[in-house]
């Protein structure tokens, strides 16, 4: 029953937080696609993370808590896998746009110019494709380069701040269930919370209402793949790791294409949503054929 009081007031907790700051800032003004929107969604990411510290430590006064909501720096394979793994994914989601879609590739990135048209004004945009050719190297190794760096530095930092509410605290609370009911319910509850900055325009700026649906379908998507690996290596900081490099290489899923839009194309669109799927059954079947501590059909065991 205890467990059971934890995961309501956690459901409790991150939905009042996350209404709250969004709907001061939306009442104030805020506009998403400003620095004041990268603060709130900064912001956004630790909510769980206050959550959970609410709980665990204000109100059930827990002690060590490293080990109970699964905080590891123990390296093993899977921290390289969660940190090679999104960019292969990024990359394999363009084959999948190309395929799929009415799109183009455009090695010279006239696609992304052309969703930065409405955004930027005609002098940025020169100072773009000026900076873009000065590159010693293509921009896409940049942006890959870059995004792997982000991802083991300031944006695993940034993913912690989710995870340690996702795949640290909700998974302790449901262990000893079923892994694909745990990650259903996770991934349910993870795509639901982020409503609020969806509606104000994050990842579907031209669909957001239809935006949250999308939302919601992806991260019930990578729910497996986030759990899978946060218990293969016995850490949520390797999840944090995923989180981080995830959001840092994205883009690299469509800054090479022209067409579509952001429901079809990208990390986040149709053709994302198949590359995850994709990806989840090999390590269905990894785990079923390959390896000897099944994870993915049986129960949650964390000690």
């Amino acid at each position: 029953m205890k467990s059971i009081n934890k995961i309501h007031l956690f459901y409790i907790l991150i939905a009042s937080i996350s209404l709250f700051s969004a709907g001061i800032f939306y009442l104030s003004g805020g506009k998403y696609d400003s620095s004041a929107g990268i603060v709130l969604a900064i912001f956004y990411m630790f909510i769980p993370t206050i959550a959970t510290l609410i709980i665990e430590k204000g109100i059930h006064k827990e002690k060590n808590l490293q080990k109970k909501l699964l905080i590891s720096f123990k390296l093993n394979k899977w921290f390289l896998v969660a940190w090679l793994i999104a960019p292969i994914m990024a990359f394999a989601t363009i084959g999948v746009s190309l395929i799929l879609f009415d799109v183009t590739y455009s090695p010279g990135m006239e696609g992304m110019f052309d969703r930065f048209e409405t955004m930027l004004t005609q002098e940025e945009m020169v100072e773009i494709r000026e900076s873009i050719n000065e590159m010693p190297i293509n921009p896409i190794w940049f942006m890959l380069l870059q995004g792997l760096i982000a991802g083991i530095t300031i944006n695993a930092v940034a993913g912690f701040g989710e995870e340690l509410g996702w795949r640290g605290f909700l998974v302790r609370q449901f262990e000893k269930q079923k892994f694909l009911k745990v990650a259903l319910i996770i991934g349910f509850v993870w795509g639901i919370w982020h409503s609020p900055i969806i509606l104000m325009g994050h990842n579907y700026p031209t669909y957001p209402v239809f935006g949250v649906f999308m939302m919601t379908a992806w991260c019930i998507l990578l729910s497996p793949l986030f759990l899978y690996i946060t218990l293969k290596a016995k850490s949520v900081i390797a999840a944090a790791i995923l989180h981080g490099t995830l959001n840092a290489t994205a883009g690299l899923s469509i800054i090479s294409l022209q067409g579509g839009s952001e429901l079809n194309i990208g990390m986040t669109g149709l053709a994302g949503f198949i590359t995850v799927t994709l990806f989840t059954l090999i390590f269905f079947l990894y785990d079923k054929y390959l390896t000897k501590e099944k994870i993915m059909t049986k129960i949650i065991t964390l000690d």
